[in-house]
């Protein structure tokens, strides 16, 4: 009776190790294409209502990177051990969304619909405010169109609504030689202004190593933040740098410091370890700057503004250059 207790313990044990040791899932069964060039391999996951990765609401459907190699050296991946596409943040690469809650989303009373670009025409509950963490029911998916080459994918996503708002919404995703662009251009073809702040979440894991002291995350500008950096970051001037691994633990830097001069708009995240790192900018002025870290990712979360009259585009554009050292 004592030997098969101990078999159960260890067996227990066993287990255990196991789920804490849990690989990223496998992702065979949903639709993507594999883009490259002489230097740049690149995975991405389309928009698909019914079968894709990602079919929440927080995020833009399109341009989900699930991995971006360049001279032996890993980029992005998949950052948490469970996935379910419902789930708000279940996804990965330098996704892309609207933070202002939604298009029409004040004027809505619950049951009628609001906008998040990207993603369709979604309906309204009954609740105090927008909840970006919530996945709400999408009651109109618009339509989304996909072309591609050897090195570029283009996604256009057509949305119009009774309520006014209407918009084509194209983004391109166009491999360098040592990087990557993401190329956008909003069109407004409603009747009402679109205004609205958009946002990257840029889910770094680059060479798949836990975020910690072998990284580091300088900006063009003197960092300023009230943030608690919880004993793990340390700011000294442009620079955010580990203190130690952050283990279970998750930091989120409110940031300022930045004049509207675009070239403020640019970041840098390196792996001193490995070498590999990658600068990206934006030709648009900095709205909003954050930071945020957990031990699988690194996140420098920049935002712009936009504001499109009816009948006029907005274009931007997002340049990663990728290094090693």
């Amino acid at each position: 009776m004592r030997e098969l207790s101990i078999l159960l313990i260890a067996a227990s044990i066993i287990v255990f190790i196991n789920s804490c040791q849990m690989k990223e899932p496998e992702f065979r069964q949903y639709p993507a294409i594999e883009i490259a060039n002489d230097e740049v391999r690149m995975k991405i996951y389309l928009p698909d209502k019914e079968n894709g990765l990602y079919r929440a609401t927080r995020f833009d459907w399109s341009g989900v990177i699930g991995s971006v190699q360049y001279q032996g050296h890993e980029y992005f991946g998949y950052w948490k051990p469970t996935h379910d596409p419902l789930f708000h943040e279940d996804l990965m690469g330098p996704v892309e969304g609207f933070i202002h809650p939604g298009l029409n989303y004040e004027e809505a009373e619950p049951g009628e619909g609001f906008i998040r670009v990207g993603v369709g025409i979604l309906k309204k509950e009954d609740e105090p405010e927008y909840n970006w963490r919530k996945t709400y029911e999408i009651l109109d998916h618009g339509k989304w169109t996909v072309d591609h080459g050897e090195d570029w994918v283009t996604f256009t996503h057509d949305l119009q609504s009774d309520f006014g708002f209407g918009y084509r919404y194209v983004k391109t995703v166009q491999l360098n030689e040592d990087g990557f662009t993401l190329f956008h251009t909003l069109t407004n073809t409603g009747e009402k202004p679109i205004e609205t702040d958009q946002f990257n979440h840029n889910f770094f894991m680059i060479d798949g190593e836990e975020s910690g002291p072998a990284f580091e995350i300088t900006l063009p500008y003197a960092i300023a933040t009230e943030s608690d950096l919880k004993g793990c970051l340390n700011i000294r001037g442009n620079t955010i740098s580990f203190l130690r691994e952050m283990n279970m633990d998750s930091v989120f830097v409110r940031i300022s410091g930045f004049s509207q001069d675009p070239a403020d708009h640019r970041v840098t995240v390196r792996n001193t370890r490995t070498g590999a790192g990658a600068t990206y900018s934006v030709d648009k002025p900095l709205y909003d700057m954050a930071f945020w870290t957990c031990a699988s990712t690194l996140s420098p979360e920049n935002s712009i503004w936009i504001s499109v009259a009816p009948g006029e585009e907005e274009r931007w554009r997002s340049d990663y250059v990728l290094f090693t050292e």
